[in-house]
């Protein structure tokens, strides 16, 4: 009877911190393998950051944590020479960050990004059954709108299937490049062509690595760097990135 009287006790007084550990234990019993991170979080109370996932609807998704790494690795390459790209873009929220990134950068770069704007390809024997052709399209006119305000000049819009335009971005140097592909083929051909053309300290961020929902993605990484110097470094949040080692690209 005091326990109850206590747990009363505690919502009516709407405690957030004693309402995070009721909502924790009903949690772990309706969602066992679902855990909760803690309410104490500064970013959590970032107005700037609150705002840009509002803009995106992404306030109370599963995406905030990545979106908020995106940035702080960002400013890993704040002094890091070269473009930055994009490979699988969908509404533009993870560039809008790269973009706002890029304004606060010390060096001058633009932002490419590749996209079919119709949704995923067909998914091989490698991505298991999650994903179907078609899955996450969005137009190229509404990703557009979404990075207006970085201006014509920031930004670079490649519409087809990975890695058909690549070869236009062929003589530029990256200093950061997300792939959130989901899939296979388009990972590694991604990581392909962008990895030589790193340069040192640069910063490739693989959003689905880690994910049991992309397993080709994440043997697409795996396989691309066992022979290399790099090494996938997978997040608590997921995704993954590697640092770029020397030497610098050609």
């Amino acid at each position: 009877m005091r326990k109850l009287q206590t747990l009363l006790w505690m919502i009516w007084r709407r405690d957030p911190l004693l309402s995070f550990f009721l909502l924790q234990k009903i949690g772990a019993w309706l969602v066992p393998k679902y855990r909760f991170n803690w309410p104490q979080l500064a970013w959590w109370d970032d107005n700037e950051f609150n705002a840009y996932l509002k803009r995106f609807d992404e306030l109370d998704s599963n995406n905030a944590d990545r979106h908020w790494m995106l940035a702080q690795l960002m400013r890993l390459v704040s002094e890091v020479p070269g473009d930055t790209a994009e490979c699988g873009v969908f509404k533009g929220a993870s560039s809008y960050l790269i973009c706002q990134g890029n304004q606060k950068a010390k060096v001058r770069r633009i932002h490419h990004m590749f996209d079919s704007f119709s949704g995923l390809s067909e998914p091989s024997l490698r991505d298991g059954d999650f994903w179907s052709g078609g899955d996450l399209a969005c137009s190229l006119d509404e990703v557009r709108a979404n990075l207006a305000e970085f201006g014509e000049d920031a930004v670079r819009f490649y519409e087809g299937w990975i890695p058909d335009r690549f070869s236009e971005v062929s003589d530029r140097r990256f200093s950061f490049v997300h792939i959130d592909v989901d899939l296979f083929e388009p990972t590694r051909d991604s990581l392909a062509f962008f990895y030589p053309r790193m340069h040192v300290g640069g910063i490739i961020l693989c959003d689905d690595y880690g994910f049991t929902t992309c397993p080709g993605a994440t043997a697409a990484c795996d396989e691309y760097l066992q022979d290399r110097p790099e090494s996938m470094i997978g997040l608590s949040c997921g995704g993954g990135f590697l640092i770029k080692k020397g030497p610098q690209p050609q």
